[in-house]
């Protein structure tokens, strides 16, 4: 059984009124896991980053405006949440959650956070619903190990990892593959380490197929010795945001291979739930579920 990383503050964020987050998803796998079984001693609850860290990475006056509440109006709609003290402390603490996994994932083999895939934080702004960029602070984290040198950030997530991209640019120990809708958000796409952009209505064959195109090229090119999985589940038929035609199956499929190869290749891999947006949340924890199964969190 993997450590699983989880705090209910995840999904302790009032919005407005049909805003388009689903705040709800979180709770609601932590509960979905917990009733097929999983013992509440499996998870793990994370601390939230303390700002002075995150801004010895990242950019320091827009850590301190986006933690005391300054950022520009603009800003705030480019993120697309409304600011308030609870959602600077849901962004640390989940990104604090996914440093977490990094670090169980280096201890057990692998690890699975309840969010994170804040995929779209750049340095010095958010967007996306992306404020701090927890798949670059887990990297960063990974490579703080001995025998790690080499980190593959693997993001199958609908909408293209462009915050990562940007921030590992120049980061030779970290190599970023991102798989995505070409005609989805973000429309100005950042140059990955690799980039797959699927057509819309993409269905499971093509869509499988290239993930193993993908790996495979990935593990020929830079042979990582620890693998960050961004498992975004907006890729499925029924999500509202993601315009692929992914089944269920498919998905399973998807982190069953990833988990696999993982295994196989006798190396750490660190998962993270990434987006999925349906309103029936009940059905798109359903999908957001195969990420533990694939993982052995339940059978």
């Amino acid at each position: 059984m993997p450590p699983l990383v989880f705090h209910p503050i995840y999904s302790q964020l009032d919005l407005p009124v049909r805003h388009r987050f689903p705040i709800e998803k979180y709770v609601g796998i932590h509960d979905a896991l917990v009733g097929l079984g999983v013992s509440e001693a499996h998870f793990r609850r994370p601390d939230a980053l303390k700002p002075s860290t995150i801004s010895s990475i990242y950019d320091p006056n827009y850590i301190g405006q986006l933690c005391s509440g300054e950022l520009s109006p603009k800003a705030m709609r480019r993120i697309g949440f409304p600011w308030s003290q609870q959602l600077v402390e849901r962004t640390l603490t989940a990104a604090g959650g996914t440093v977490l996994t990094s670090s169980l994932a280096l201890e057990h083999g692998k690890a699975l956070n309840l969010t994170g895939g804040y995929h779209h934080a750049f340095a010095n702004f958010g967007s996306g619903f992306c404020m701090i960029n927890d798949l670059y602070l887990a990297a960063l984290n990974m490579l703080q190990a001995k025998n790690i040198d080499r980190v593959l950030i693997f993001d199958c997530d609908v909408h293209q990892g462009d915050g990562t991209a940007k921030l590992a640019e120049n980061n030779e120990a970290i190599y970023t593959v991102s798989i995505h809708g070409e005609k989805n958000f973000p429309y100005r796409k950042q140059a990955s380490n690799l980039d797959f952009g699927l057509a819309k209505a993409t269905e499971d064959d093509e869509f499988l197929s290239t993930v193993e195109q993908a790996w495979h090229m990935a593990m020929t090119y830079f042979q990582p010795d620890a693998v960050i999985y961004d498992a975004g589940v907006d890729i499925h038929v029924d999500d509202d945001l993601g315009h692929l035609h992914i089944s269920t199956d498919g998905v399973l499929q998807r982190d069953r291979f990833v988990f696999e190869q993982c295994e196989k290749l006798g190396i750490p891999v660190a998962a993270v739930i990434g987006g999925g947006y349906q309103r029936d949340i009940d059905a798109l924890v359903k999908v957001h579920l195969q990420l533990f199964k694939a993982a052995g969190a339940y059978t």
